[in-house]
This record gives C-alpha cells, structure tokens and sequence, in this order.
C-alpha cells in the first residue's frame, strides 16, 4: 500500500481551506496542519496566521500538496493569469524528507496542471534552492531584475537581507 499521497487541489483549494481535507478526501485539519508545516520548514512563511493562509490559498491557481499518510510533508502552489505567466511559490518539502525526490514530485506536478501548462513563462523565486530548479529546466535569467517593496513593517533586518 503507497502510503505517499500527492494530492491535486481544485483552484483555490476550497477543500484544503474550508474544510481541512488532505489525503483520500480525508479531513485531517489540513489547514493547522499547513500552518505548522510552513512555520517549522521555512523562514519565509514563519508565523502566517490561518486567515494569511486561507487567502493565500483561495488566490492560488494551482495548490498541491504532499502526505505521508496524515502528515503534510510537501506544499507547493502557483498563480497564474492562465495565458502570460505563472509563478511559483511556497514549494516546500519537510526537512527530513529532502533527496528523496519529492521537490521534484511537487514541482513537476504544479507545472503540469493544466491550468498554467500554457502559459507563456513561468518564474519562480529562490533564496537557496536555484541549483534544484534548474535540474527541473529553470534557467537563471540575467535580463531582468528582482525589484521588491517589502511593505511588512514586522520583518527584521536580517529577513529583509535574505529577500534582497
């Protein structure tokens, strides 16, 4: 029995967001647990509160996560205007199951949805991670330039750093 469930949200995730549903339309608090998944395996989405998340989700074209039975251990999630560009955001495998295959496993199954499989560009943004994605295809591009405004006022300085 495969006990590794990948699970291909609708647009928006109503399931994952409303009613906590993970594996095998299972409910299993799926929104705590997302919340504890990203503060424990990220230091960019440290501390988003469950209503951050819930908007989060229902703004995102293509939401996909990963689990082992009950325990959220991927999460990955585009948005998209469906023709132009996609981006990607917030893909995320637990510590302890990283080399395993599994960013490979949720990344793929994001840029194969339909929804952006068209689209004309896809990008994505990385602190640490440029060397998995180009394993995957991306390539770094040199002739554009990440600008940003950061408008969190909460961050600290060393946050603000890792971003630039």
């Amino acid at each position: 029995m495969n006990v590794i469930s990948l699970v291909k949200h609708a647009p928006t995730a109503p399931g994952l967001r409303l009613l906590g549903i993970g594996p095998r339309l299972t409910p299993t608090n799926g929104l705590e647990k997302l919340q504890s998944f990203l503060n424990e395996n990220t230091f960019w989405a440290k501390d988003r509160n469950k209503q951050q998340i819930c908007k989060m989700l229902s703004n995102s074209t293509v939401v996909v996560s990963l689990w082992y039975r009950n325990q959220l251990i991927g999460f990955g999630r585009a948005t998209s205007d469906l023709v132009f560009r996609a981006v990607l955001w917030d893909v995320v495998v637990a510590s302890d199951r990283q080399g395993l295959g599994y960013g490979k496993l949720i990344t793929e199954a994001i840029l194969t949805n339909k929804k952006i499989q068209s689209v004309e560009k896809i990008y994505l943004m990385t602190t640490n991670s440029s060397e998995f994605y180009k394993q995957l295809g991306f390539k770094l591009n040199n002739n554009q330039s990440l600008l940003i405004i950061n408008k969190n006022k909460n961050k600290t300085e060393t946050e603000n750093e890792k971003l630039s």
